[in-house]
């Protein structure tokens, strides 16, 4: 009986482990060209050897509504999952990314904002696709899906409107944009790629109450207890395009990781944010590996509550911008294998205005 025992324990845990252990990641672009901006760009040559590199080993590229569904319905991700997804709509997904993605036959999204698609739409030359362009990419396959009506960020409110207000033009700015690409494409999956990344509580409030899906810009592997409101995205461009760096992220695994209350405040003015707790549910990495990174101030001391809540207490103010911690650690289970996990934060000046873009 006490044989039974063990092993009925044994086989529950690795069966806990296997089951969150499942993994997928989102691969964010912009451009995909030699002649436009380095920090939203991946040369043509470079994008193939992703390509060819995911192919070589034996990644499953798959439509990112395969992964979201995964999630919805709490079944199992395939392992070595990995979508595609780009930024803007930008002409070069044409006529640059599109030739090598069908030498792959590989499926992927693209984010668009029908407000500059309208503005271009007529002209002669252009830097984005065109509504008959996305037509033609949408009858194929492609996922067309909502970036905002014009790249406003959600969370920038102009002077002299409440959050309130600002939320509901912003309301209504996003469901226009997604009846008009249901228009132009015959899609509406009600995927929403947040501007600039930036995001708050009262955003990721509204994305639950209007049923859609939000993707953010920090870092991360997706599992089963992904937050739907705020689904990570490794960026692929320069400077992050070398293969090094590529193969890290296409081999990590997701942290469940929960925040709750002030600990999911995305938000803050220069010096208000001082430590952040987080909760956590994962038996297969040691304590004593995990390592905490945060932009402009580097690793930071971890102190463990119990086996379930750790602090970071910032060693320096958090910078003002946009601003990662990024947390890893090794997989007991899977040698050589990392979970990652990244919190973003948009720090404003100390009088409360917004940094530049």
């Amino acid at each position: 009986m006490r044989f039974l025992l063990q092993a009925f324990t044994f086989i529950s845990l690795f069966l806990g482990l296997t089951f969150s252990s499942y993994a997928a990641v989102i691969l964010q672009y912009h451009h995909v060209s030699d002649s436009t901006p380095t920090s939203t760009s991946i040369s043509p040559k470079q994008f193939e050897v992703h390509l060819q590199y995911l192919k070589d080993n034996n990644f499953n590229v798959v439509p990112l509504s395969k992964l979201i569904d995964s999630i919805k319905k709490q079944e199992p991700l395939p392992e070595k999952s990995v979508a595609i997804t780009f930024d803007d709509a930008y002409i070069d997904n044409l006529t640059n990314a599109k030739p090598i993605l069908d030498k792959f036959a590989f499926p992927y999204t693209i984010y668009v904002n029908p407000g500059i698609i309208n503005r271009n739409d007529k002209k002669s030359t252009s830097h984005y696709l065109s509504w008959a362009q996305l037509k033609e990419l949408a009858d194929e396959g492609v996922i067309i899906a909502n970036h905002g009506y014009e790249h406003d960020s959600m969370v920038r409110i102009p002077e002299g409107l409440t959050q309130t207000q600002w939320l509901e033009q912003q309301s209504a700015s996003l469901l226009k944009a997604e009846r008009e690409i249901k228009e132009h494409t015959g899609q509406s999956w009600r995927y929403f790629a947040y501007p600039y990344g930036e995001y708050d509580l009262a955003v990721q409030a509204w994305v639950t109450a209007n049923d859609f899906v939000a993707f953010s810009q920090q870092s991360g592997a997706i599992g089963l207890h992904t937050d739907l409101t705020s689904i990570p995205r490794f960026p692929a461009s320069q400077p992050y395009d070398k293969i090094s760096s590529l193969r890290d992220k296409l081999n990590s695994l997701p942290f469940d990781i929960s925040l709750t209350g002030e600990q999911a405040k995305t938000i803050f003015k220069y010096g208000e944010a001082k430590s952040i707790t987080f909760d956590i549910e994962n038996a297969d990495f040691y304590k004593s590996g995990i390592n905490c990174y945060i932009s402009g101030l580097g690793k930071q001391k971890i102190d463990w509550h119990d086996d379930e809540a750790f602090s970071l207490t910032f060693s320096k103010n958090l910078p003002v911008g946009r601003v990662r911690a990024n947390c890893t650690a090794a997989s007991i289970s899977k040698p050589g294998r990392y979970y990652w996990y990244s919190k973003p934060w948009f720090i404003l000046n100390a009088d409360g205005s917004w940094y530049h873009l």
